[in-house]
């Protein structure tokens, strides 16, 4: 399912226009965004959490030469699935 797809459900499951079930989908992730952006935790019950980790920099290798390289600290998006969404997709 994509973003189309989802604001086409979420109208016709909540008697929505398609425009305004878009515009409800775009703000959701704006601020599921901004939240993660600012270093916060997003948990939705009975889904999942969204949080943000820090990735510690490391010693990787060059996939040409097979140097050693630095790669930075990098912080990603981590997604934790709720209990009963994994049993529902079990």
């Amino acid at each position: 399912m994509n973003k189309t797809e989802l604001c086409a459900r979420l109208a016709l499951e909540t008697g929505l226009t398609k425009k305004e079930a878009e515009e409800t989908v775009n703000k959701l992730l704006l601020i599921v965004t901004d939240a993660l952006s600012e270093g916060e935790r997003v948990q939705l019950v009975g889904f999942g959490s969204f949080e943000v980790k820090q990735r510690a920099a490391r010693v990787g290798r060059d996939m040409k030469t097979g140097e050693p390289i630095q790669v930075p600290p990098t912080r990603a998006v981590q997604f934790k699935p709720a209990k009963n969404l994994k049993d529902l997709v079990k």
